[in-house]
């Protein structure tokens, strides 16, 4: 089993360690036909990605493709930032962009004080304490990425339940309803064996992605080998392996609404 596109990346223009071309020499080295650099949402006040930057980075997309003869797209990993399902891309970024993903990330610009309240304060300290998250933020978490996923056209939601617990199946069961691929993540696993077999039984289709900050880990699966022991991952519905290239969503509305 080898990725074909990894669909998370990250590099020095957000804290990963690589650069554009690094990240893509890594991928050449690996047989790993293309990468999607996606570098931390603009909401990240320390160390996002800055739209001033979005021309430079394509156009080292665009150098790095050609020097590796590996597909080279920009992306970014956006904040969820509340509730109501407010990620940190707007319309009039589409255009500089291929691929969007959208995470739960801690100290970013929320949409509200509330939000920050809920989706920081009330997660770090069920976090710490490994206290089990309440009936009422298991349902507000829930809708943030939900709802973000109703309301964006996000290719790929990353490591759902990573620091946010959530009903994982309906946050599976909105992904399936709207094209959004649900992330299996190599570097984090926050879902249990039997979460996972619930968000397989919805359906939904899945992206197998590394989220290297290091160029040694991209395209690496480790993670997911050994969880694939355990939980029997339909390997067909996993659409960036073994030769499948994703049909992305983002791209697809971006097609549909005339944007280049």
């Amino acid at each position: 089993m080898k990725i074909t596109l990894d669909l998370h990346t990250h590099t020095t223009y957000s804290h990963g360690k690589g650069t554009i071309l690094e990240n893509a020499l890594s991928a050449k080295e690996k047989g790993i036909g293309g990468i999607a650099i996606t570098d931390h949402g603009f909401s990240h006040p320390a160390f996002g990605m800055r739209r001033r930057r979005l021309d430079k980075m394509r156009d080292e997309c665009a150098k790095a493709e050609e020097q590796t003869g590996v597909k080279v797209f920009l992306g970014i990993e956006s904040n969820i930032r509340g509730v109501e399902g407010f990620i940190d891309v707007k319309p009039s970024d589409y255009a500089k962009l291929d691929v969007v993903l959208a995470g739960v990330h801690k100290f970013i610009l929320y949409k509200s004080v509330g939000d920050a309240g809920k989706l920081l304060i009330r997660n770090m300290w069920h976090d710490k304490f490994k206290i089990k998250a309440t009936d009422r933020l298991l349902k507000y978490n829930t809708a943030c990425y939900v709802n973000a996923v109703k309301k964006n056209p996000i290719d790929v939601l990353t490591h759902v339940g990573y620091g946010c617990a959530c009903n994982a199946v309906e946050v599976a069961k909105a992904c399936a309803d709207y094209g959004t691929l649900f992330e299996i993540s190599t570097k984090k696993n926050p879902l249990t064996d039997e979460e996972w077999q619930g968000v397989i039984d919805t359906g939904v289709y899945f992206a197998l992605d590394s989220d290297a900050h290091t160029v040694d880990r991209i395209g690496d699966t480790a993670l997911f080998e050994d969880l694939l022991k355990r939980v029997n991952f339909p390997l067909d519905r996993i659409m960036n392996i073994d030769g499948k290239a994703p049909s992305l969503r983002f791209a697809e509305y971006k097609k549909q609404k005339g944007i280049e």
